[in-house]
């Protein structure tokens, strides 16, 4: 074969299309419960739109994007998440004038260069959704528990472990503090890191804490939790955070390696993990990010959102048997019985079709047994089948492919029913 799907990429064949149109008919469903409205933004921006945002010491941005110049000389990247693109949205359409928060979800393809394994492709879907404007821990609350109702809506509900941090916030007190006393204990741990943690020791010890290779997990798992730096606006945050968790029943646990891979983050982070594969193998995840609408040069304004690889979703679907939708077929088949009635059938099919009605018919000359049989193995319920006689009466024999019943019907009884069938 002279062509094949370029790695880290897939097609999704018909046969599939009805477990991703299941999702994003849940997606929709949860989104309209809490008030989020859709948003599209472009495939590509401009590169230093993520280089500001996702931050330029992260593996994102280091080893991942696909960036490059156009004809007109400007550096672009295509897509590798999705709330920098909304923020900048946000910004440029001026929604700091609606009534706030904001509320924005989003399904799109996004881009990165990593190594391609089960629901982690180099070109996947992400479904999103971000909250902007509005600062309340009780908002962080009401975007966890959406997360969770959306897994729950899937079929997913006891399948996850929900495990939340806080990283501060930028004040001398908060996060630097933590980040000093981070550098200190690993002073002890380089000899166990990888080359690349080594690196992030000296540009972002943050990021220590999110390598998933075993040896930096288990240096981490003794490093100091960053709730013990936190400032007092920062700790009150996540104290009332964990008290509106408890209202609502979501079971969660506190984890300090937690930090997520973008530098926009502040304070709340969040993922939502299976139980058997853990951190490796995460969900999706999310997080605060009051600073970030700022640094792209807009006004200062609170965020929060998450984001779910859709995926890693229909993996999961399919391990637990979710997946076996059966694809919608029409529900009628044409079928004649010599090929001079190839005009009457095509004109009977477009004539029903104007009305909404979903068929399939034969085309070529294929014999009325061969039709038939077609129409049964793509399992379709209703057959209308005519022949000479039947153009001389101007009727047709409806068949139900299920029992195999038929009945001879006039073109007006025929158009009664086919009111029946219609897709409104």
């Amino acid at each position: 074969m002279a062509y094949q799907v370029t790695r880290g990429t897939r097609d999704i064949p018909p046969a599939e299309q009805q477990i991703w149109r299941f999702v994003e008919k849940n997606i929709a469903a949860v989104c309209r419960e809490y008030g989020y409205e859709r948003i599209d933004t472009p495939l590509f921006e401009d590169a230093g739109l993520f280089q500001r945002s996702v931050g330029e010491d992260t593996d994102i941005v280091e080893k991942e994007m696909y960036t490059f110049t156009d004809k007109g000389g400007n550096l672009l990247s295509l897509k590798p998440e999705g709330t920098a693109p909304v923020c900048r949205a946000y910004i440029e359409h001026g929604m700091l004038n609606l009534p706030q928060p904001v509320k924005l979800y989003y399904i799109t393809p996004a881009y990165r260069y990593e190594r391609p394994q089960a629901g982690r492709l180099r070109e996947h879907h992400q479904f999103g959704y971000e909250a902007l404007g509005e600062n309340d821990p009780a908002l962080d609350a009401e975007v966890i528990e959406m997360a969770c109702r959306f897994y729950q809506k899937l079929g997913l509900g006891e399948e996850y472990n929900l495990i939340i941090n806080s990283i501060g916030c930028p004040d001398p007190e908060c996060r630097p503090c933590y980040v000093e006393k981070l550098k200190k204990y690993y002073e002890n741990q380089l000899s166990s890191l990888c080359e690349d943690c080594r690196n992030r020791f000296v540009r972002n010890p943050l990021r220590l804490l999110d390598c998933k290779k075993p040896s930096c997990q288990e240096a981490a798992k003794g490093a100091p939790p960053s709730w013990e730096c936190l400032c007092e606006d920062c700790a009150r945050h996540l104290e009332s955070l964990k008290s509106y968790l408890d209202a609502l029943g979501l079971n969660y646990r506190m984890d300090h390696r937690l930090v997520r891979g973008f530098d926009y983050y502040t304070r709340t982070v969040f993922e939502v993990q299976p139980h058997e594969e853990g951190a490796q193998s995460t969900l999706g995840g999310g997080g605060r990010y009051d600073g970030l609408i700022q640094q792209l040069g807009g006004r200062p304004t609170p965020g929060v959102g998450f984001a779910t690889g859709m995926e890693r979703i229909i993996e999961k679907l399919k391990k637990k048997g979710l997946a076996d939708l059966e694809p919608k077929r029409p529900l009628v088949y044409v079928a004649y019985q010599k090929p001079e009635y190839l005009k009457e059938a095509l004109t009977l099919a477009s004539r029903l079709r104007k009305n909404d009605v979903p068929l399939l018919m034969s085309y070529g000359p294929r014999s009325l047994k061969a039709q038939l049989r077609q129409a049964g193995s793509l399992k379709i319920k209703q057959a209308i089948i005519f022949g000479e006689e039947e153009m001389k009466r101007d009727s047709f024999i409806l068949k139900d492919m299920e029992s195999g019943k038929q009945k001879e019907v006039g073109r007006l009884e025929l158009e009664e029913i086919a009111k029946t069938w219609t897709t409104r």
